[in-house]
């Protein structure tokens, strides 16, 4: 399945990507004693949804909605430890536009080096600084990768708490992307429109 997912069902990079993670929940954070298939295996972690025991899912996608690729980390995973490893991100090249969590000077000179252009918010203890409009318009439309991952979660079913083996869960997981990238239609944005307002 992960061979077929792999050759088949992802698309292609096409200078402009969306990222972001998604908390894939094992149980609920007050039982992660209790939790015997996990045990080991899936980590607790803090998010801005609060404390959660679970994993977390990393995606990459482009303007139509497909999905370049995927990791999967433990919950206390940094969000921008993916990023660092050049296997993920190999496929992945032009401008890659994901949240405040992804802010890094030492990952956004890493990624500008193998020809990746992190373009994010910044916080707001940070200086601003000078974005191309062009820029600013598609950062506005980062919203497409939550509407892909609201879509593996809900539609494809990506998250339940009812595995009986860890082999069972990453099954599950690998069946709902596989699934999504059938989808006929996708979360998508339109860029020639957002060129014209340029």
């Amino acid at each position: 399945m992960v061979v077929f997912l792999q050759t088949c069902c992802l698309g292609p990079c096409s200078c402009i990507s969306f990222m972001d993670s998604t908390v894939i929940r094992a149980c609920h954070h007050k039982r992660e004693k209790q939790n015997r298939v996990f045990r080991g295996i899936a980590a607790k972690g803090r998010g801005t949804m609060g404390w959660f025991f679970d994993f977390k899912l990393q995606i990459i996608i482009n303007e139509r909605g497909k999905i370049i690729d995927f990791l999967i980390t433990k919950g206390n995973v940094d969000d921008r430890q993916p990023l660092k490893d050049k296997a993920f991100h190999d496929k992945i090249f032009g401008k890659i536009f994901a949240d405040r969590g992804y802010i890094g000077k030492d990952l956004f000179e890493q990624l500008f080096v193998d020809g990746i252009h992190l373009v994010a918010r910044i916080k707001r203890n940070m200086k601003n600084a000078l974005m191309h409009i062009y820029d600013k318009i598609l950062l506005r439309k980062r919203a497409v990768v939550e509407s892909v991952n609201d879509i593996l979660k809900n539609q494809c079913q990506i998250e339940h708490t009812r595995h009986r083996s860890f082999d069972n869960f990453i099954t599950n997981l690998i069946s709902g992307l596989i699934a999504y990238s059938f989808y006929p239609s996708k979360p998508k944005i339109n860029i020639d429109n957002t060129q014209r307002i340029e």
